[in-house]
């Protein structure tokens, strides 16, 4: 936009519309108008010999000349409204994907499922096949002379229900014990009480720690620190008296807290005095009560009578929270991770050098090499746990002990280290529904009503754990959602005949989170394309996912079918953080069984009717395509799909092509989407541009705009249709809607794309990729100047040109328009369709574009700074020349 132009002599020049050059059937209308004309006058010449044989009309033209004229204005009119049918069915064919089921004026959120799939994908190895993760479960070993390792869900001890605890074991647990952050607090309320409900989940050393309080206020612990209110022995300073038996026993728990304080007031315990009682209940049985608050009240009185103590153990759950919030209630922290593995590493390390009673190395030579090991990349990728359990670090202390001193190969080192995960995983889910399945089998049962009504409590916490494998990183209500439909599923599968029952009021978010080794975060959720503060739920560990996920589908074939129903379900779910998430686990699903994943989930939503589910399909597929051990599979399925499958197999085809690993190489992937593109006269073009377009993320961008200019140039209208849609979309598109790689956009990511993720593809690619501004110039330049696409075109320059600078008037996608404009205003006549644009933008009554901004842009445009730019074949020079022809397909 020159000085002169601004002035006002410029104005007169722009064209009436945004529109190149006039096409080709337009000049030749106009050229047939002369043509007319000058017979018209030919005629009338002839007509003075013969005036008075002849009829004229009051405007002096002829009945022949008047019907001519009206044949030629009608054809005008149907050719013009055949113009505005075009450009209306390229428009339509310009839309996002989900607009058909959000609405046309609604938001979609393509960018929004974008970005929930590369942080989805994080969370599950595509690297190694889950296939040979799952057999690497090391369920025994025999390690050199010194370790043997039995690793499984049972635990030692876990068959005793009631006796004494020997004293090598109380010795050996006060040595290798690790306190647990409010170690002090718990003993001191002990000692104050006498009785101490200890509430954890399972497996995090709760057991341990009761067995380590109990020995502790058991003896008089004469040189520790004397607490408030007494000197380290029992309340007011008194130590117990010396017991007869033993000091710790284990307390059947059938009979709960009513029987052991009946058991200290009977006869023969007179003798037996500072004794302690370890508890371990049951809630998480249906009908499963918990003890009244004046039964513990009476334990208590019964304790003191006999200078004892108590503990009972409880797991944290909705069972357990009126205990834990009485006044014996407390909560029982892990121990840390880093000090639980150091002990239990230098325990293992002492017991071989006893045993062996060579001094070859130091033993804290050895201990410093076990640690390293330890806190190597290899082995914390293995592991995938964020913090170990007493048993999980023990398992660790034994491989990496074994290790260093050469009894354990590297190979089965990390191969123990992956089955900590699996083996949680498949602790979790053994046996959970066999109290349920013994009533079922004893039909006379007078409790069996109440044991079915509880199925659904029983189910939650699994639930929740499939749940949170399924949406990681989601926000903890969706999490919560989901695993409620589930229960529903779970429960109504167990037991078809009887409606499940569901508390409303017994969920206990702090309770799940434990019981799930969980944790919850603060984040951002998206809505309506806008970021909103939520809690956002993760396993706490990278490992847990798959883990839970493989034994559900690989060891319990019989709770397929629910999770089935569950995943369609999701399929719906209008929030793209649910949908999208379910879409990417779902394919893990595929690749522990193709043949029922795609059975009962991939075909049935492949044939969908709305494209949410047909995404899903498409998903699911793409990420069993990132499986060495599928990847032909998918292959050879998509490709059968684009030649002959239904109009909906064809759409999910097109979906799963844009994700890059659903053929052999780009090439194949763009001749697939050819083939749906063109079909049924582009039945389906809009579908196949936008994943034309999703391919230019990948390094073979410049083959796929070669491809793009190909088609625009092809003589049948499909191809071009096809070529048009995809270059329109390649500047409405943002470059978080398309990118593959889930790296790519993180904050410490040295990707050229991580500022770019907001910018439309063309102008990051011109930013990114200046060897590539020539191709998408030309392609644009086509667009522009073809009258079905003009319109839509010059809409997405003007969207193009806007995004100079954002709203703050800090720069935004400044420098890739820097890179395109000059490449798109080679020609008198491109500059002056750039300078009837500026000019309605400046004149846009509801957005007007700053006059200073539109001189900027102009001299953006046509005094471009110098840059290398690719030598351009001879056959390509005059590609804009030939281009002008298409305006006859227009």
């Amino acid at each position: 936009m020159s000085d002169d132009e601004q002035a006002g002599g410029g104005a007169d020049d722009a064209p009436e519309q945004p529109g190149a050059a006039r096409s080709s059937d337009d000049d030749k209308k106009a050229g047939d108008g002369k043509r007319g004309a000058g017979d018209g006058k030919r005629a009338g010449d002839d007509g003075k010999q013969d005036r008075d044989d002849r009829s004229r009309n009051d405007d002096g033209t002829s009945d022949e000349e008047k019907s001519a004229q009206d044949e030629e204005a009608e054809k005008e009119r149907e050719r013009q409204e055949e113009r505005e049918r075009a450009a209306g069915r390229f428009k339509e064919r310009t839309r996002d994907p989900l607009a058909d089921d959000q609405g046309e004026d609604g938001p979609t959120d393509l960018a929004a499922a974008a970005r929930t799939r590369r942080a989805t994908r994080q969370l599950f190895d595509v690297r190694r096949d889950l296939i040979s993760f799952a057999h690497s479960r090391l369920q025994n070993a025999h390690i050199g002379d010194n370790f043997n390792l039995l690793l499984g869900t049972g635990r030692t001890g876990a068959g005793m229900r009631s006796g004494p605890v020997p004293e090598e074991e109380l010795l050996r647990l006060r040595r290798a014990h690790v306190e647990p952050q409010g170690y002090l607090r718990l003993r001191a309320a002990l000692r104050a009480r006498r009785l101490l409900v200890l509430g954890a989940a399972p497996g995090t050393g709760r057991t341990s720690t009761a067995l380590s309080l109990l020995d502790e206020v058991t003896v008089p612990q004469l040189s520790a620190s004397p607490e408030p209110g007494g000197d380290g022995g029992t309340p007011g300073g008194a130590a117990p008296e010396a017991t007869t038996g033993p000091r710790v026993l284990r307390v059947d728990p059938e009979g709960g807290p009513r029987q052991l304080a009946q058991l200290l007031d009977g006869e023969g315990e007179e003798n037996r005095r500072g004794t302690g009682y370890l508890l371990e209940l049951s809630l998480t049985r249906p009908g499963a009560l918990p003890p009244d608050e004046m039964d513990l009240d009476e334990l208590a009185a019964a304790l003191s009578r006999r200078e004892a103590f108590a503990v009972i153990v409880v797991t944290v759950g909705s069972a357990a929270n009126p205990l834990l919030a009485g006044r014996y209630g407390m909560l029982c922290p892990p121990a840390p991770t880093d000090e639980l593995l150091a002990t239990r590493l230098r325990e293992r390390l002492e017991e071989r050098a006893a045993r062996t009673r060579r001094d070859d190395t130091p033993l804290e030579d050895l201990l410093a090499r076990a640690e390293d090991l330890a806190a190597g990349d290899d082995v914390t990728e293995a592991v995938g746990l964020d913090d170990l359990r007493p048993a999980e670090a023990e398992l660790l202390a034994s491989l990496l002990a074994g290790h260093v001193l050469g009894d354990v190969s590297h190979e089965e080192l990390l191969s123990g280290c992956r089955s900590i995960a699996a083996e949680q995983a498949q602790e979790w889910f053994a046996g959970v529904d066999r109290a349920l399945t013994a009533v079922a089998d004893q039909p006379e049962r007078a409790d069996r009503g109440a044991m079915r009504s509880g199925a659904a409590t029983l189910f939650h916490p699994v639930a929740f754990r499939i749940a949170l494998a399924v949406l990681g990183g989601a926000s903890h209500s969706a999490v919560a959602t989901a695993a409620q439909l589930l229960t529903w599923e779970l429960s109504v599968q167990s037991d078809p005949d009887n409606t499940p029952a569901r508390p409303l009021f017994c969920d206990d978010p702090e309770a799940d989170v434990a019981l799930c080794r969980a944790e919850l975060t603060d984040g951002k959720v998206e809505v309506e394309g806008h970021d909103v503060p939520a809690r956002l739920v993760f396993y706490r560990g990278s490992a847990l996912p798959s883990a839970v996920l493989t034994e559900l589908w690989d060891r319990h074939f019989p709770v397929r079918a629910p999770v089935v129903r569950w995943l369609r379900q999701l399929a719906d779910d209008p929030r793209s953080q649910v949908w999208m998430r379910a879409a990417v686990a779902a394919g893990e699903l595929c690749v522990r069984d193709f043949d029922h994943g795609y059975t009962e989930l991939v075909r049935p939503l492949a044939e969908a009717t709305t494209n949410r589910r047909l995404i899903f399909a498409a998903t699911t597929l793409d990420q069993t395509a990132g499986h060495a051990s599928h990847r032909r599979t998918v292959h050879k399925l998509i490709g059968d799909w684009s030649r002959k499958g239904t109009p909906s197999q064809r759409w999910t085809a097109a979906w799963t092509l844009g994700y890059g690993n659903a053929a052999a190489t780009t090439d194949d992937a763009l001749d697939a989407l050819a083939r749906i593109g063109v079909r049924d006269d582009g039945e389906l073009v809009s579908v196949a541009s936008h994943n034309v377009v999703r391919l230019l993320v990948l390094p073979d961008a410049a083959e796929v705009l070669a491809r793009m200019a190909e088609w625009t140039h092809h003589k049948r209208e499909p191809y071009q249709d096809l070529g048009l849609a995809a270059t329109v979309r390649l500047a409405l598109t943002t470059v978080d809607e398309l990118l593959m790689d889930p790296d790519s956009l993180a904050d410490d990511c040295a990707s050229p794309w991580g500022d770019c993720g907001d910018w439309p593809l063309v102008l990051a690619l011109a930013a990114v990729r200046p060897e590539l501004v020539d191709a998408m110039a030309d392609l644009m330049w086509s667009a522009l100047n073809t009258a079905r696409s003009k319109d839509v075109a010059m809409d997405a320059l003007e969207q193009l040109l806007r995004s100079a600078e954002r709203k703050d008037g800090t720069e935004w996608t400044r420098p890739g328009l820097a890179e395109l404009l000059p490449a798109l205003a080679t020609e008198e006549h491109d500059r002056r369709r750039l300078d009837w644009l500026l000019r309605r933008m400046m004149n846009d009554p509801e957005k007007p574009l700053p006059e200073p901004k539109a001189r900027d842009l102009w001299w953006l445009a046509v005094e471009p700074r110098e840059r290398p730019r690719q030598a351009v074949p001879r056959q390509d020079r005059t590609r804009r020349d030939r281009t002008r022809e298409e305006e006859r397909y227009g």
